[in-house]
């Protein structure tokens, strides 16, 4: 991979090797809001729980995102090649809850060993896979070097590169390159993020475009049936507005519009669903401060005077974005780059983005283009006139809800496109 290459892999190693003991005195920090960071500590050091049978899919997903991103390509894999391992790593506990929730004991899970020489030769010397799947752009240079040396072949999935995170990657190519180089294929969301890849040194002839897995959501049955059950709770008539997978800055924001909106749309109930648990408790003390009648999840059900419900749960945004009217998608108020617009548009609900959505902005401009999706304000006063607008428009919201369904549908089969490149790569029939 060239002489310059080699040497700033090695100054990367020697650097995350001092920054260890912060790494690992980080965990213990967050382990005070969340255990889950201080449990299986081992795991990170490369040190296994399971010795699944060699030659299994070896699917990484960072967190709870990534892995509900994976779980249709994991599931139609585990479908049609049941006999095959599959191993699913994350790197946080929420995300190792969800693979616990999605998959139970049909995949092995662990945390995904820290990117150093040792602990990687431990992890891959007992794991033996025979192709590591990467969901998105999870890129660590020791992991990839140490897949190559051990003819694992890699495939970034579900690929996307915005133009922000493209220039980033750009600052540090002599790391860039040799990762991308050392890629088996890239199979991207759009021929756009594709072409960001290829200039930053991925061989075109590795790029795939296969779309989104993402499209692949599965609708469960009677999803509907149960949001009419969770809505009677509240009270069926009332309109309910949701911010799905919400922000600090982003909850507190429409909990201060709350008011004026439910002065002009009586009985309006808030459902916030924050996307990080550890900010539960937080969100729950906004609430109480601006002295709304606020109700968490977790203590049971819902009356009709609640103003305010906090989804203080996992796992169950499908259930509770099929119990609103309107979505405003979390992480885009805010300068995150968004969260997944496809699952309310799936459920068909109207659905809203705020500016900041570069983490999806083709999957953005295509439900905008079939007017499935409009894009709001981050200033109050211009977003309060937009959300009054669509809570007010009934026919506006169902013309979006149908739009965004047809979207999807026409959108799906990512995932069997990624089903059939790994077994290519299994050497499976």
């Amino acid at each position: 991979m060239g002489g310059r290459s080699l040497v700033a892999r090695i100054l990367y190693t020697l650097l995350f090797t001092l920054l260890l003991p912060l790494f690992v005195a980080r965990l213990w920090w967050r382990g005070r809001r969340n255990p889950g960071y201080r449990r299986r500590i081992s795991e990170r050091f490369g040190r296994l729980p399971h010795a699944p049978r060699p030659n299994g899919l070896w699917v990484h997903a960072v967190s709870v995102g990534e892995t509900l991103a994976a779980a249709p390509f994991v599931k139609a894999f585990q479908q049609r090649h049941p006999d095959v391992a599959v191993i699913v790593t994350t790197t946080t506990p929420t995300g190792s809850e969800q693979v616990q929730r999605l998959f139970g004991h049909s995949v092995f899970h662990m945390y995904m060993p820290y990117d150093l020489p040792p602990f990687l030769a431990r992890f891959l010397n007992t794991l033996k896979p025979g192709l590591l799947v990467v969901m998105e752009t999870e890129l660590w240079p020791n992991l990839l070097a140490a897949c190559e040396s051990r003819d694992i072949p890699v495939v970034l999935a579900n690929a996307r590169m915005s133009e922000k995170s493209a220039r980033g990657y750009d600052r540090f190519a002599a790391l860039t390159r040799p990762m991308l180089q050392r890629l088996a294929m890239v199979a991207v969301q759009n021929p756009v993020d594709g072409e960001r890849f290829v200039q930053l040194g991925l061989p075109s002839e590795r790029m795939e475009v296969t779309g989104s897995v993402k499209y692949d959501v599965t609708i469960p049955a009677g999803i509907h049936e149960r949001g009419l059950a969770l809505r009677s709770q509240w009270g069926a008539e009332r309109k309910v507005l949701a911010l799905a997978s919400g922000h600090a800055g982003e909850d507190e924001q429409l909990l201060d519009l709350y008011r004026p909106l439910a002065a002009q749309i009586p009985h309006l109930l808030l459902l916030l669903i924050p996307r990080h648990p550890e900010r539960f408790d937080e969100v729950a003390v906004a609430v109480r401060s601006r002295g709304l009648k606020g109700h968490r999840r977790s203590s049971g059900d819902a009356g009709s005077e609640t103003q305010v419900y906090l989804a203080d749960s996992m796992g169950e945004m499908l259930l509770l974005l099929s119990a609103c009217d309107l979505v405003l998608v979390g992480g885009s108020l805010v300068a995150h780059g968004g969260h997944n617009p496809i699952e309310p548009a799936a459920l068909g609900k109207a659905t809203l983005t705020g500016p900041h959505h570069f983490n999806f902005a083709a999957i953005v401009d295509s439900l905008q283009q079939h007017k499935a999706l409009a894009q709001v304000s981050d200033d109050p006063d211009t977003l309060y006139e937009q959300l009054l607008q669509y809570l007010q428009d009934d026919d506006l919201r169902q013309r979006m809800g149908e739009a965004g369904m047809k979207v999807v549908e026409d959108n799906r089969g990512a995932v069997g496109r990624l089903v059939e490149l790994s077994a290519g790569y299994l050497r499976l029939s």
